[in-house]
């Protein structure tokens, strides 16, 4: 397997993990998600959140309940240890948002730095 499929499979695993987190809110499947050192940033032009428990706290204040969406996704290409997914969600009150996430991986599977772009869909 050469780096680039090696960065595929470690960004599908990471994805599936992060839609784990996502469903359950809860905290350790969230911090697993990231290094302690990590930076986040939930908009791109936003401050980084920095480490997994503030990146933690965060992400319960925003947290969706779960059920109340849909998510498809697919790794874009990756690029070293970076991974670019791109997703759809669609909430059951009819908001739609296309997205597109950098992720940069460490060795061992958890995200370093990651940064979210997600677009509002006219209908």
């Amino acid at each position: 397997m050469d780096d680039r499929e090696k960065t595929d499979a470690a960004a599908r695993a990471w994805v599936e993990k992060y839609v784990t987190a996502w469903r359950t809110n809860d905290p350790a499947d969230i911090g697993a998600l990231f290094t302690p050192d990590v930076e986040y940033r939930f908009e791109p032009w936003e401050e980084p959140i920095r480490g997994s428990e503030a990146i933690t706290a965060e992400w319960i204040k925003r947290a969706d309940d779960p059920g109340t969406y849909e998510f498809t996704w697919d790794v874009a290409g990756v690029d070293g240890s970076r991974a670019f997914i791109e997703a759809e969600t669609r909430y059951d009150d009819g908001n739609h948002y296309r997205n597109m996430w950098v992720v940069d991986l460490a060795d061992d599977g958890r995200a370093r730095r990651f940064t979210e772009w997600w677009m509002k869909q006219r209908e």
